[in-house]
């Protein structure tokens, strides 16, 4: 699944194609998505793309009209392509612009979503969303407070998104291991110098990832069709066996709330 940066990477990517241009349609060849396709999208005709932003995993296009909301789900991704392109088997959506441009959404597993809503602030998919990680509100006094008392694998913790949104697996892993933290560590034992160090090292971590491009995933691609290449910095993902960066010790695997798990057994403590 496309992570946070994969998704702010794809934002940069499309903004210069969509914001200041004009939407002169939206072609929806497969409405069954993860939710169904919004009907008022297949209305939308002659409205200009006033910015871009992004909450979490979700795409905004800001229009004068309303907001397009996009999830790429699990295969998902957007390019941009002039108009009249070789449509693929599983490209679902387009947006249609007025500078011969159009952005294309494929998805092979149809798990995405575009929805549209008027009111961002009560848009029902963000009620209950934690700060966004790079935000000044995602700090160690916050996390302090919020781990208090919570018997909860650390991992999970950082990984739900009513707590802090957009730490995904891979980034979860990485940013545990140079904190030296064990991700089974019980949320409620961090200390408010390891809660400190933690949410320095999350912004880090996810920031060097947007710098780079996102992370080279077999289903991402960045707009232009170029896979990004933060995949082949990663320390601990999907290296198990293979040999710590910090220490020489074979690195560990476990699953933790359904997920596979990456750590070495001699920097990360309990």
């Amino acid at each position: 699944m496309p992570e946070l940066p994969e998704v702010e990477t794809t934002k940069n990517g499309i903004s210069p194609y969509l914001k200041g241009f004009t939407i002169e349609r939206i072609v929806v060849r497969q409405p069954k998505l993860r939710w169904p396709v919004s009907s008022e999208l297949m209305q939308i005709s002659q409205q200009k793309v006033t910015a871009l932003s992004r909450r979490a995993k979700y795409l905004i296009i800001h229009t004068e009209q309303g907001y397009i909301i996009g999830h790429l789900g699990m295969s998902g991704s957007v390019r941009i392509v002039p108009h009249n392109s070789p449509i693929d088997k599983h490209d679902h959506l387009d947006i249609v612009m007025n500078n011969g441009k159009l952005m294309r959404y494929n998805d092979p597993r149809r798990f995405g979503a575009w929805l549209w809503t008027t009111n961002l602030e009560e848009f029902h998919l963000f009620l209950k969303l934690g700060p966004e990680p790079l935000s000044e509100q995602f700090n160690a006094d916050y996390l302090f407070n919020k781990s208090r008392q919570k018997t909860t694998a650390i991992k999970t913790f950082i990984m739900d998104n009513a707590i802090v949104v957009g730490v995904g697996n891979i980034y979860a892993n990485e940013s545990l291991f140079l904190c030296g933290l064990h991700p089974i560590k019980a949320a409620g034992k961090l200390t408010k110098a390891q809660c400190e160090l933690l949410v320095s090292t999350i912004k880090q971590v996810l920031s060097n990832a947007i710098e780079q491009g996102g992370t080279t995933l077999k289903d991402f691609l960045q707009p232009d069709g170029r896979p990004g290449y933060f995949a082949q910095q990663l320390l601990v993902y999907g290296n198990k066996d293979k040999l710590c960066p910090k220490c020489g010790t074979k690195i560990g695997s476990l699953v933790i709330g359904q997920r596979n798990s990456f750590y070495c057994p001699k920097c990360q403590k309990k």
